[in-house]
């Protein structure tokens, strides 16, 4: 089968690979239909993510058709349309059944490897490294699915691929950050990054009772999508001092919460901490470029919720603890737990409150995933975020986007 392989720093291609196989009883095989490259992805593709081996299949956000189960996968059938949560979880440990699927103590076979930098492991993800377990990923025609019984669900009738498959990660991820913030009714959200997880950031604040979101990038066409389908109002943080202009949209109070939408790669709002950042990562003495962390630290009213969406790996430096001490602020952060929040999606869909297919901007097939990770890494054409189909599935997709159910774009 044909699958996107990392082949080092800045580099993909396309790949024959070996075709998965059933290895445990709660597995499935699915046929992907749709996949795409997260801003995550990215993380992989410039070499900031420890682990990764030439060869190794990239992607985690999928949906398809399942083609074969395991003996104790008595939930799904052959043919099912299905979306799988990016992490993998075994629906059993003790934070598995708190809800906490994205903490699973079963589901990473490298958890000795991840303990050494966190005295702790994680739950597994596809296709991100060794040190989440070593999956292959979901850039491909098929991929083998652990713990389905858990982590795949059931598309809804009449919910194309499309709309189904922010619901993996992008969408899930963006809700939780919102739900972090324990929104009240009428609370001013403040967003940094209006990429695909902060479109979905805004939105789900609405969602969840938000009075107003302030959405802040310096993207022109990613800010004009906050306002279009969210209604968010918008700052470039280029051209107006942010925390003057986000103390005046708040009567000089701050936003009730602010949301960390971006991670890892952050470009800095003063040339001279991207430049501190920048020479730290080089030297290897930190891993992280914390911009967008220690802006929200200070912009945050006091007493108010940070909650952290955007990756991060191991070591910041510049923290302003004693800020966010001072000022009394809660923080909250995590990978998602998709498991969790997919079945409340389905219901948002259902209810034509949302149609998370407005995210994507560009649609590729398969075989230009190098192509796709570079429009989408560099910004181009107004990229926001690109759809991959295999080429197998293309033939089949239209008869499924033209069944969809049409619902508002709220």
């Amino acid at each position: 089968m044909k699958a996107v392989c990392w082949c080092g720093s800045g580099k993909v291609q396309v790949e024959d690979v070996a075709m998965p196989r059933i290895l445990n009883p709660r597995d499935a095989i699915v046929k992907i239909t749709l996949t795409t490259v997260c801003g995550s992805d990215l993380h992989l593709y410039g070499g900031f993510v420890p682990s990764m081996q030439p060869g190794d299949i990239l992607g985690h956000e999928m949906v398809g058709e399942v083609v074969e189960t395991g003996a104790e996968v008595r939930n799904l059938s052959v043919g099912d349309r299905v979306v799988a949560s990016f992490c993998i979880a075994c629906g059993r440990c003790w934070y598995c059944r708190n809800s906490e699927f994205s903490l699973c103590d079963n589901s990473n076979p490298n958890a000795a490897m991840m303990e050494k930098l966190y005295n702790f492991s994680t739950a597994g993800i596809f296709g991100y490294s060794h040190l989440f377990g070593g999956y292959a990923g979901a850039q491909a025609e098929y991929i083998r699915v652990p713990f389905a019984d858990v982590g795949a669900f059931k598309i809804p009738d009449g919910m194309s691929d499309e709309q189904a498959l922010p619901c993996a990660d992008v969408f899930a991820t963006g809700f939780m950050g919102a739900d972090l913030c324990n929104i009240q009714p009428g609370d001013v959200v403040a967003v940094w990054g209006c990429g695909p997880v902060g479109q979905f950031v805004i939105k789900s604040a609405f969602l969840l009772g938000a009075g107003q979101v302030i959405a802040i990038d310096n993207v022109p066409e990613r800010l004009h999508l906050a306002a279009q389908t969210s209604g968010a109002t918008t700052l470039n943080h280029d051209r107006v001092d942010l925390y003057d202009t986000l103390k005046t949209l708040t009567g000089g109070r701050g936003p009730d919460a602010c949301v960390d939408a971006v991670g890892m790669e952050a470009h800095g709002f003063s040339w001279l901490m991207s430049a501190y950042d920048r020479i730290k990562t080089a030297l290897l003495m930190q891993t992280e470029r914390a911009h967008v962390i220690r802006a929200m630290i200070q912009a945050c009213r006091k007493g108010g919720t940070l909650s952290i969406m955007g990756v991060y790996g191991l070591v910041v430096d510049k923290f302003p603890l004693g800020v966010a001490f001072n000022k009394g602020l809660h923080l909250n952060m995590g990978q998602a737990h998709c498991q969790r929040y997919i079945p409340r999606l389905f219901d948002y869909w259902k209810q034509g409150q949302v149609d998370p297919s407005f995210v994507f901007s560009h649609h590729l097939p398969l075989s230009e995933a190098a192509d796709a990770y570079r429009i989408f890494r560099d910004k181009r054409q107004h990229c926001i975020k690109v759809a991959l189909r295999p080429e197998a599935a293309l033939t089949s997709a239209a008869q499924t986007t033209s069944a969809a159910v049409p619902v508002a774009a709220l």
